[in-house]
């Protein structure tokens, strides 16, 4: 068998059979969909007695994977004076990870991506993040810390 046989072989043996995939890509968007609102939840406990508004916005995602229909994920929007930070959802299945959202801060206008967030990486069932243009593989643990890290970009001194 030649080598090129052998990697079909394998790639073959890679792809879920017929209907499996999107029962696990309808499963992933229930818990991409579930995850973000245990996130906006952790978030407002958080966020008390900060003066931080939280709201949860609709964010429509089409993954190709799935049937390429449409499909909601709530969002996270934070707004502090005239500053806000979106915690947007952007898509289910890339560069080697199921559910992205990318983290970016709004100031008179100008959008500024800070990070991203992953739903799930490699065997971390975590979120963790990354910086935004980091090319790196890794990835640290999204937790309270790092949320009040990227929250100073919200105050008015913050600089980029």
């Amino acid at each position: 068998m030649s080598a090129k046989e052998k990697f079909l072989q394998k790639l073959k043996a890679q792809r879920p059979r017929s209907g499996e995939y999107k029962n696990r890509g309808l499963a992933d968007i229930a818990e991409f969909r579930q995850r973000m609102g245990l996130l906006h939840a952790e978030m407002e406990s958080w966020l008390r007695e900060t003066g931080i508004g939280i709201a949860s916005v609709p964010v429509f995602l089409t993954e190709l994977l799935v049937g390429a229909e449409a499909f909601s994920v709530p969002g996270i929007m934070l707004r502090f004076d005239k500053r806000m930070m979106k915690f947007t959802p952007v898509f289910l299945y890339g560069q080697g990870v199921t559910g992205c959202v990318e983290v970016t801060v709004c100031i008179d206008g100008n959008a500024t991506p800070l990070c991203r967030l992953f739903m799930r990486s490699s065997n971390d069932v975590n979120w963790t993040w990354k910086p935004a243009g980091t090319v790196t593989s890794d990835s640290q643990f999204f937790d309270e810390d790092a949320f009040f890290t990227l929250l100073e970009y919200l105050l008015p001194s913050a600089t980029f």
